[in-house]
């Protein structure tokens, strides 16, 4: 291995190297997935909203432990303000349905001939919900939103956000767990990656490695996303579509992510693969002090919005953009994660949300040179009373990224 730790192994030998890291993390609990549902009960009474649609994903998975995707078949939940949850389901799912319960409820089933929206009003109506506010999960497909609204004209039908990322927003110390785990699981494999990089690797090569190794850290579906790209292609931010294989010299920019009992990890980094120019050095050194000057930024009650601002400021006076025009920062600063990967709030100009301790965010305000090559350090940070933490220490130089040479 080189001594900066980028070259000089093999897939074979750093696959060895790594070990199940997620043995004694444990998910999160019933009593948790409980005080989630008294927290949402307690926003809805203090909103005056009767009963919340929760659809399958991540918010049917938030709130009751139940894990399953959308289709075109409606699978989801009600959450009265006062009351038990209860689950709307087609009748042939019931008993898959209740294996994946943690918490257990009522189950309004449906036939394939009929419609769920009409299960939905008679499930309110049996709840005693015959008018009022029904928040609908933002997630949720217009046809479902659009379908309850014809069934149940007598209902207002507003956005559920203020619930659900109200809850979501700010994690538990065992969701900041499960987070920190994940991120450490795909920093052990982008420093396995960095190592069995050579001249004339294909970037799928690459992400293939970066799925097993992801599998062998304990993620065991592997990736949940990955992007490699190598020169030119670095200042494209999410890709481009027929990537170049790494040539001496190349910016390398490598972004990756799994998941661990459903929370997600995002990192990336940025180096050179050989000897860095001494503009590939500048604009390397600017784009970890931008990222920096945002994490200074993230202090508790100051907006979102201030995150962003720092960063993008420290970056016009270095003489990008300004605002997202390039050569410069294209996209926002950051977002927020948790069982989603982009969620509430988000490090961007317009979000006033207010930091608050348990918030999680992205920091990862990227640099692109079109034709030249783009920097992205991106590692994640949580609030606390005391000001932002990292979940993981941002890059150390260009040339030593993973800090060998400083050990």
């Amino acid at each position: 291995m080189n001594a900066n730790g980028i070259g000089g192994s093999n897939a074979a030998i750093e696959l060895a190297k790594l070990s199940d890291m997620s043995n004694d993390i444990q998910p999160i609990s019933k009593r948790e997935f409980a005080q989630r549902v008294e927290k949402a009960q307690l926003i809805m009474r203090e909103r005056g909203i009767d009963a919340c649609y929760l659809n399958a994903g991540t918010n049917l998975y938030y709130f009751t432990g139940t894990r399953w995707y959308a289709s075109e078949r409606m699978v989801g939940a009600i959450l009265p303000a006062n009351g038990d949850i209860e689950y709307i389901a087609p009748h042939f799912e019931i008993d898959t349905l209740e294996q994946f319960m943690v918490l257990k409820g009522k189950i309004h089933p449906w036939h394939e001939h009929q419609s769920p929206y009409q299960t939905v009003n008679r499930a309110l109506s049996e709840m005693g919900i015959h008018q009022g506010k029904l928040a609908i999960d933002e997630s949720s497909q217009f046809f479902i939103s659009n379908g309850i609204q014809l069934a149940c004209p007598e209902l207002q039908l507003i956005d559920a956000k203020p619930i659900t990322a109200g809850c979501r927003m700010q994690k538990s110390s065992a969701e900041l767990a499960l987070l920190q785990r994940a991120k450490d699981m795909t920093l052990a494999v982008h420093k396995a990656a960095a190592r069995i990089l050579r001249e004339g690797i294909s970037s799928q090569e690459v992400e293939a490695f970066i799925n097993e190794a992801h599998k062998r850290v304990g993620a065991s579906s592997g990736s949940y996303f990955c992007i490699v790209l190598f020169g030119q292609d670095t200042a494209f931010p999410h890709g481009v579509s027929n990537p170049k294989t790494l040539d001496k010299n190349d910016m390398v920019l490598i972004d990756t992510g799994c998941q661990l009992h459903g929370y997600n990890s995002d990192i990336t980094r940025s180096y050179v693969f050989g000897q860095a120019t001494p503009k590939q050095r500048q604009v390397w050194q600017h784009e970890k002090q931008a990222q920096l000057e945002a994490f200074a930024a993230a202090q508790i009650n100051a907006p979102c919005a201030q995150v962003d601002r720092a960063a993008r400021d420290y970056l016009v006076a270095q003489g990008y953009g300004p605002e997202y025009n390039l050569p410069g920062l294209p996209h926002r600063t950051g977002h927020g994660i948790g069982l989603d990967i982009h969620e509430w709030p988000y490090l961007v100009a317009s979000e006033q949300t207010a930091l608050a301790n348990g918030m999680c965010f992205s920091n990862e305000p990227m640099l692109c040179i079109p034709g030249e090559f783009g920097v992205r350090l991106e590692d994640h940070f949580y609030m606390t009373d005391d000001g932002p933490k990292w979940f993981t220490e941002p890059a150390h130089s260009v040339d030593d990224p993973f800090a060998y040479m400083t050990q």
